[in-house]
């Protein structure tokens, strides 16, 4: 791992008698992309805004490429490319009007701010807009409007809120994919409420709730914290007796299980404990390949059969929800 280019030290902020952001301690280092995950309020867009110098910290310290970002705020910025919450522009000016400012604010001039316009237009597809008033465009458009103007100068730290933000799900594709192909030479911070983008581009992700970071790992570790982690789903034909369900439960492996009737199929979850990687039950046989035996054996008829990787939604409520289960976070969170 490559040194930080982003050092976050007891950032905390209070409003009053409310602290928004309590002590949070992270770094990002060149070549990871960071998704900032967290509930409404959790103090996500806070975090950002005094990471990128827009809000001063009640106590603690960030640093961007080296720079404080309260003492040498300017340098910092320099290094940070900023797509803020809801994307502000100026609605009366075009997107090419636009970028053409941005270039200007960060210095870019002549041939090199030609290149830099053209080349963040091509990356957000904003071709067939550029000369239309940024208040008629789509809010989608709008979201690529500003996601330009924090790539135009090539900046090695990217701070995204809600980067895919009322893209349709090919926009969605393709800015996905451009966050991919540039985060191997930058530090990337990326809040998201979406969580299969954290799947989909984040190499780590950290979980705050009321401004506390309650979980760091990758998008995987994250995942094995599930229940459902090493679960067997197994979806029937028609109603299983008790006795028939109690077989499954018998399996050596299984914890417990839940049963479920959806229609005129039954659909069973057997659990394992979470520790335990895709687990053998006997010798070489999977408990997949157990449940799927004793279905072959009585005769059911099968709709589906899977192992679960885990849900990282179930992970996310479990952490965020105001009656968490103690259990669960003495394990996971100590």
């Amino acid at each position: 791992m490559s040194e930080p280019m982003i050092v976050i030290d007891g950032l905390t902020k209070r409003f009053g008698p409310f602290t928004a952001v309590d002590a949070i301690s992270f770094t990002v280092a060149r070549g990871e992309v960071l998704g900032f995950l967290g509930p409404n309020g959790a103090g996500k867009s806070t975090t950002m805004k005094m990471v990128t110098g827009f809000l001063s910290p009640s106590e603690g310290r960030a640093s961007v490429c080296g720079h404080d970002v309260v003492s040498d705020t300017l340098a910092a910025q320099r290094t940070i490319g900023y797509l803020p919450e809801g994307a502000p522009a100026y609605g009366d000016m075009t997107p090419r009007a636009f970028l053409q400012f941005i270039a200007r604010v960060r210095a870019l001039k002549g041939a090199a701010a030609d290149h830099a316009i053209a080349e963040a237009v091509a990356a957000t597809e904003l071709q067939g807009v550029l000369d239309q008033p940024i208040d008629t465009l789509s809010k989608g458009f709008r979201r690529r409007v500003g996601l330009a103007q924090a790539i135009l100068h090539n900046p090695p730290v990217l701070i995204m809120d809600e980067p895919t933000d009322g893209l349709d799900p090919n926009q969605k594709f393709e800015v996905r994919k451009l966050i991919k192909r540039m985060s191997a030479d930058k530090a990337i911070i990326i809040s998201t409420h979406i969580l299969e983008e954290v799947d989909a581009i984040c190499s780590r992700a950290l979980i705050i709730d009321r401004g506390r970071v309650v979980a760091d790992g990758t998008p995987a570790e994250l995942i094995s914290r599930s229940r459902y982690h090493n679960a067997v789903t197994l979806t029937v034909e028609g109603q299983l007796t008790v006795q028939s369900a109690e077989m499954l439960k018998a399996l050596p492996g299984v914890v417990s299980m839940d049963v479920t009737a959806r229609g005129q199929e039954t659909v069973l979850t057997l659990f394992t404990a979470r520790a335990t990687a895709s687990a053998a039950v006997a010798g070489d046989i999977t408990l997949v390949d157990a449940v799927a035996r004793v279905a072959r054996e009585q005769g059911w008829i099968v709709r589906a059969l899977y192992g679960e990787p885990g849900r990282l939604d179930e992970v996310f409520r479990a952490l965020t929800r105001s009656d968490i289960d103690a259990t669960f976070n003495a394990k996971n969170v100590a």
